[in-house]
């Protein structure tokens, strides 16, 4: 029962199955009846939990489990102490409130891989770039978040699940590794 460790590159769909001519996880992951433990949006890239254990699976994406989950996210301005606090706050995203976060301003990672294509850059617009970890994961959350506090996300990337991390396994996009299991259900 392998759990894959996968960098999810920019664009590519967080399933097996084509649509469009667009990429997705059977592009880089040629390991049959292996399927993703949650999701990450199209537009994001970063580290993604597979694995062919079906309970485990559910463990992992099932939202009682309270995986933590760290983003590394560029947004657009100054993320100043307000708006930090009000990230690490519930808040109010009209359909649900989130649970507390921890969120904090960081350097830009001098680790991190160029995005293809960049991010539009404006010479007038500063960015930041935040350390975001949730232990939910509801639809496109860490963006809406950021965009409730004025702060639109222009690069996300999931750095970490649980114990398991791309700081600790270093992986380019694209790029899959195997990890033992026992590792994740020690904390269950």
């Amino acid at each position: 029962m392998p759990l894959i460790l996968f960098n999810k590159p920019y664009l590519v769909l967080c399933q097996f199955s084509g649509q469009d001519g667009r990429e997705t996880l059977a592009d880089y992951v040629k390991i049959p009846n292996i399927y993703p433990a949650g999701r990450l949006d199209a537009d994001s890239e970063g580290l993604m939990l597979l694995t062919d254990d079906g309970k485990l699976q559910h463990a992992i994406a099932h939202p009682d489990r309270k995986e933590e989950k760290t983003y590394l996210v560029q947004v657009e301005g100054e993320a100043d102490p307000a708006a930090l606090a009000r990230l690490r706050a519930p808040l109010d995203l009209g359909d649900f409130v989130t649970q507390p976060a921890k969120a904090v301003r960081i350097a830009a990672p001098d680790w991190l891989w160029p995005r293809d294509p960049p991010i539009r850059a404006r010479a007038s617009v500063p960015t930041s770039w935040l350390a975001i970890t949730i232990a939910e994961g509801k639809n496109r959350q860490v963006r809406r978040m950021t965009a409730a506090v004025g702060l639109p996300t222009l690069r996300l990337v999931r750095q970490a699940i649980g114990p398991f991390s791309l700081a600790t396994h270093p992986l380019l996009p694209g790029e899959f590794m195997e990890v033992p299991a026992a590792a994740l259900r020690a904390q269950a």
